[in-house]
């Protein structure tokens, strides 16, 4: 009777390791899928800024290039391209980081978990 007592005892423990293992797994997930969501959230609003000021180039290069001659007009050019081009890539930055976050729940825990309840009704 004393062995039953005491495997019963030893798998409650090994249940208590796995669960707590598993919400260990599930925090490092979030924490790694949050870092990345916020990083592709500065870079977007970073994007969106220098867009918006690649417009307000485009409209200063328009204005200068009526009102003055080509060099001027040419220069405020170039920056607001170059303005666009780099929100551009900060943009496609972002939306790589997003897709390599994934959805934002823990897959890889409810897997482990859905592996465990398996293994424990087949024993």
């Amino acid at each position: 009777m004393l062995g039953i007592v005491e495997r019963a005892q030893q798998v409650r423990d090994r249940i208590r390791t796995v669960v707590k293992l598993n919400i260990e797994l599930a925090q490092l997930e979030l924490k790694r899928k949050a870092r990345l969501y916020g990083i592709a959230a500065a870079l977007g609003v970073i994007a969106l800024m220098l867009v918006l000021y690649a417009i307000g180039f485009l409209f200063a290069s328009i204005a200068t290039g009526i009102a003055e001659s080509l060099p001027l007009w040419a220069a405020l050019l170039i920056v607001a391209a170059l303005l666009a081009l780099t929100a551009a890539v900060l943009g496609f930055v972002a939306s790589r980081l997003i897709k390599k976050a994934g959805p934002p729940k823990p897959a890889a825990t409810i897997a482990e978990a859905q592996k465990t309840v398996r293994e424990l009704g087949d024993g």
